[in-house]
């Protein structure tokens, strides 16, 4: 059974519209939930609606065991990713702080050899050009 990590950008779009949960539910693949989408859903959580939607989120994800801390190791390599986005393809930290985030959000999921499921194509190709990792871009 394969193993998927969702982005961010799709949680919000299922809270604000119900989309993507055909993704979501999906029977034939194990969802993690990575540490840092869930760090973002919960910055951008400002109605006690979308705090409990997020925290209900979490909690089944933390009953099953499945939340994605990104290790030491993680952490190393995605610093040497970066230096390589900013190096190679012009990315620059300080106007691209998402930047990070979704660098992390990539190589956790390859560490476990999952699939990183999101809507921003842009960043994770880049991502993909410095450190392979298996990608699934929906609209």
């Amino acid at each position: 059974m394969r193993r998927l990590v969702i982005d961010t950008n799709i949680y919000i779009d299922w809270f604000n519209a119900g989309r993507h949960e055909d993704i979501l539910f999906r029977r034939d693949s194990v969802k993690h939930l990575s540490a840092v989408v869930l760090m973002e859903l919960r910055a951008g959580a400002f109605s006690l609606r979308d705090q409990r939607l997020v925290q209900r989120v979490e909690s089944a994800f933390a009953k099953a065991g499945r939340i994605l801390v990104p290790p030491r190791a993680v952490f190393t390599e995605a610093g040497d990713a970066l230096r390589r986005l900013q190096a190679d393809r012009t990315f620059r930290i300080e106007t691209s702080h998402s930047i990070v985030n979704d660098v992390l959000i990539a190589l956790s999921a390859r560490s476990i050899g999952a699939t990183v499921v999101t809507q921003n194509e842009d960043d994770y190709r880049a991502i993909q050009a410095v450190r392979p990792f298996r990608l699934v871009v929906v609209r």
